[in-house]
C-alpha cells in the first residue's frame, strides 16, 4: 500500500478548481497589461507643477453640471479604488504595484489627499519612477514639493 503524496490534497484542489484558476490567471494578464498602459498614461496626465502649491488646485470638474459632476467623480473614484487595490495586489503579484496604488491615490478623493500624495512622490523611488515614465514620453518632469 502506498503512502499519499504531501501534495496529493493541493493537487485535487487545483484539478478540482481549475476553471477558477484559469479566471484569476487572466484577470491576472489582464490586470498586468492594463497597469503597463493605464499607470503611465495617467502620470502624464499630472501636471507638472501639481506637488509645488501648499494646497490642492480647485479642479475643473466644479464648471461641470452638478449631476455630470457627480457621475464623474463617481466614476473617478471608482477607478482611483480599483487601481489601488490592483496595486496592493501588485506588490505580490507581477505589476507596477507602487505606481499603481499612487495613481489610484490621485483618482480618488478624501480627507488628507493632497497631503498623502506630497508625501509619495517625496520618496526619492517613487519620484524617480514617475520622472522616467515622463522623460520617456518627453514631458517635463514633475517638480519636487516645496519642503513645508
Amino acid at each position: 500500500m502506498a503512502l499519499p503524496l504531501p501534495f496529493t490534497p493541493f493537487l485535487d484542489w487545483i484539478d478540482h478548481h481549475a476553471t477558477l484558476l484559469t479566471w484569476l490567471a487572466g484577470l491576472s494578464i489582464l490586470t498586468f497589461v492594463g497597469s503597463l498602459v493605464l499607470i503611465p498614461w495617467l502620470i502624464l496626465r499630472i501636471p507638472e507643477d501639481y506637488f509645488t502649491s501648499a494646497h490642492r488646485k480647485t479642479s475643473r470638474l466644479h464648471r461641470q453640471h452638478p449631476v455630470e459632476y457627480f457621475l464623474i467623480r463617481l466614476g473617478k473614484n471608482l477607478l482611483g479604488v480599483t487601481l489601488v487595490l490592483a496595486g496592493l495586489a501588485m506588490l505580490v503579484l507581477p505589476g507596477q504595484g507602487i505606481l499603481a496604488i499612487l495613481a489610484g491615490i490621485t483618482l480618488t478623493d478624501f480627507p488628507g489627499k493632497f497631503r498623502l500624495e506630497r508625501w509619495l512622490i517625496e520618496r526619492p523611488a517613487i519620484y524617480q519612477a514617475v520622472n522616467w515614465i515622463r522623460r520617456r514620453a518627453h514631458r517635463p518632469p514633475l517638480r519636487r514639493p516645496a519642503p513645508e
